[in-house]
């Protein structure tokens, strides 16, 4: 029976994590190909509008602006303390080795270096979603600075307004989109929390999550705005090109 359940460690967790690595390289391959029809992708395309919006005239949506920026970096901020915070409490549980673990309801593998493993992988989750949301911070940092530069009076040229505007709203996207992968970091956190009960609940856990993110992730009722993205992405392109002639 013990080898069995070490069978099923060996079997059903590498399954889960199989399926959850599957879907979000599908999901990156349809932010890069397709990104109107992910939530992602159409919150990129209207993080760019609102960046060249704000900045068309700075005296006004300065403060608007920062302020915004200044919520996702509190939103950042609250991921990563609670991150570490857990990283620690893990790191205590690991340390500890008053308890006896062999009592613990765990339908699996009950061994001591099965534990360790199991603790040292939520770690290192919540050490990568910490790292992520710092960067998320960084870069909404620099943004908050950059989105309030007066570019209209430093310069005439309309192809640097727009090359401005374009490297401010990427520093955003950027920051954005370490903010989702330390969030995803947290939802992978739930399958390893519950491989310590055992492999079946795990597996069944990353199936479940894998459903629930798939509704959060893909778009549905914003097809009417991917036409009007593409046309407006049309028009930026053509007044680069103009602005390049």
């Amino acid at each position: 029976m013990t080898i069995e359940k070490k069978y099923l460690d060996c079997v059903l967790v590498p399954m889960g994590i199989f399926v959850m690595v599957a879907y979000h390289l599908w999901l990156l391959y349809r932010i890069v190909k397709h990104p109107t029809k992910t939530v992602i992708g159409v919150n990129a395309v209207n993080r760019r509008f609102w960046v060249r919006a704000m900045m068309e005239d700075v005296s006004k949506n300065g403060v608007l602006a920062v302020q915004t920026l200044r919520n996702n970096i509190m939103a950042s901020t609250l991921l990563a303390s609670t991150a570490i915070m857990l990283s620690s409490l893990i790191a205590v549980l690991m340390t500890s080795g008053s308890s006896d673990r062999s009592s613990w309801f765990v339908f699996g593998d009950r061994s001591d270096l099965a534990f360790s493993i199991k603790f040292f992988s939520i770690l290192v989750c919540f050490l990568v979603a910490f790292l992520l949301n710092l960067q998320s911070i960084r870069y909404y940092s620099h943004a908050s600075i950059l989105i309030n530069v007066p570019v209209k009076k430093m310069s005439q040229h309309q192809r640097h307004h727009l090359l401005t505007a374009e490297y401010v709203a990427t520093t955003v996207n950027r920051g954005s989109y370490f903010w989702s992968l330390g969030l995803r970091a947290f939802y992978f956190s739930f399958p390893l929390f519950l491989w310590i009960f055992g492999p079946l609940p795990m597996f069944f856990c990353c199936i479940s999550l894998v459903f629930m993110l798939y509704f959060l992730d893909v778009t549905f009722q914003f097809g009417w705005a991917v036409g009007v993205n593409d046309d407006s992405s049309h028009k930026d392109e053509e007044l680069g090109g103009e602005a390049r002639s």
